[in-house]
């Protein structure tokens, strides 16, 4: 691992080292979980779902194959929790932490890995941001494991609670969606303190550590950098418009919330609002929400969290940009604008390469998937685009997959972790640009 770091040689680019990053834990992950240590009979899950429970684990996603409280083991549930770890903070973030411990020096190229993995965009301050992050990261799941335990207390011995308590914070803050429980969040759909204390795990693992660094230290730094300001912004239409739209349309549902008393309509509600932004928890059953609801989760799943987070999907900072160069084009500026500051244009291109990439992905995705799986057309859409966001909600198809799917969705899920535009980059030599200007012609649009 430290390797990764320390490597001079290789000839890979910071890209490429991120996604190898991603496979070798991957690949570590489905030796251990492909051991019969692992498995609750003792006889084994087999390799290719030892592959699919390693690859959901480290991209954070939550799509299962096997019941994770069931089919496993203590050993294989410990594995999951680890990859969930490593692949929530991403491992070039776990290695610094580890050299920090080791008192050895970051050198200039782990320090451009370190950038590449955590979407930072220059050099600077970057073994203090890991620092932060950690602490940040083990503080939020420790309290939430508290809060947990304790109410799981109420349903089991302590220890159990504790344990429980444990895996569901780390799961939640990493946006992963892993449960013990065989049905997610469903018993819990109307506790405030469960659903409260997991929704808000989620959504500070989902903001981006840049984001709540910024946002702690504004007033040393003296303001909020644009960035902060758009993920804030975004994060909250986001989650209010989804709890609105959610609400209006589960409200008389017999099988989702229709069911639940007035307070737990708004917390399954918020629950199911917050969840697709690649949580991947429930506590209503997904297979049973209206088509106009599952249309609103697959693209609140595509956008999916902020950059430098644990989640996946696009980002919504490119949506943003995306809307914003859209606003700009419609109103006859040259220019996107914003907060008094002007958004380069090489960040518009790449959040339009990002978009279509995601988008051209997802389509033959669901297409192979349509020859391979019997599932309605629907049900194959909403799990290629929960597979690609990390989110880990599924209509039910996850258990019954073809060998095929069991391999496909995997690498959907990385790419969905490690962002399409990232993965393109890593599996092509970009050729440094040549500074010639052709003529222009022009092409009709539109």
């Amino acid at each position: 691992m430290a390797s990764l770091l320390r490597a001079k040689n290789w000839g890979l680019s910071p890209a490429q080292v991120v996604v190898l990053s991603f496979g070798i834990v991957i690949a570590i992950g489905t030796l251990l979980l492909g051991l019969p240590a692992a498995s609750a009979d003792g006889q084994g899950i087999g390799w290719v779902n030892a592959f699919f429970t390693a690859s959901s684990a480290t991209c954070v996603t939550g799509l299962v194959v096997v019941t994770t409280g069931i089919d496993l083991s203590l050993f294989g549930q410990l594995v999951v929790l680890v990859l969930i770890q490593v692949g929530g903070l991403g491992l070039m973030t776990m290695t610094t932490a580890l050299f920090l411990l080791l008192g050895w020096r970051i050198g200039l190229r782990g320090r451009l890995l370190i950038q590449q993995s955590l979407g930072q965009a220059d050099l600077s301050g970057l073994v203090r941001l890991v620092r932060s992050i950690i602490v940040f990261t083990l503080t939020w799941e420790l309290l939430g494991a508290i809060v947990l335990a304790l109410r799981f207390r109420h349903e089991m011995p302590t220890g159990q609670a504790v344990y429980f308590g444990v895996f569901h914070a780390i799961s939640a803050f990493c946006n992963a969606g892993f449960d013990l429980f065989g049905n997610s969040m469903e018993r819990f759909a109307s506790d405030p303190t469960v659903v409260l204390t997991v929704t808000s795990l989620f959504i500070l693992g989902g903001l981006g550590f840049l984001v709540l660094r910024n946002v702690r230290h504004h007033k040393r730094e003296g303001r909020l950098v644009l960035h902060t300001k758009v993920v804030l912004r975004m994060t909250a239409y986001f989650i209010l418009a989804g709890f609105a739209l959610v609400l209006a349309f589960e409200h008389n549902n017999p099988g989702t919330l229709g069911q639940l008393p007035l307070h737990g309509k708004i917390l399954s509600a918020w629950f199911t609002a917050v969840t697709p932004r690649t949580a991947g928890f429930n506590t209503v059953p997904t297979a049973l929400l209206n088509p106009a609801t599952l249309m609103v989760l697959m693209i609140w799943m595509f956008v999916g969290a902020s950059p430098g987070g644990t989640g996946g999907g696009i980002k919504t900072t490119t949506m943003w940009v995306l809307l914003q160069s859209v606003r700009a084009t419609i109103k006859g500026r040259r220019e996107v604008e914003s907060n008094s500051r002007t958004v380069p244009r090489m960040v518009i291109d790449r959040a339009v390469a990002i978009v279509v990439l995601a988008l051209g992905m997802i389509a033959g995705v669901t297409a192979l998937l349509s020859l391979t799986e019997q599932a309605d057309f629907i049900v194959i859409l909403f799990e290629t685009v929960s597979a690609f966001g990390t989110v880990g909600l599924s209509m039910g198809l996850t258990p019954e997959l073809s060998t095929v799917g069991r391999i496909v969705l995997p690498l959907t899920m990385l790419a969905g972790r490690v962002g399409p535009f990232t993965l393109i980059v890593a599996l092509n030599q970009i050729r440094p640009p040549v500074d010639v200007r052709l003529p222009e012609e022009k092409v009709l649009v539109g």
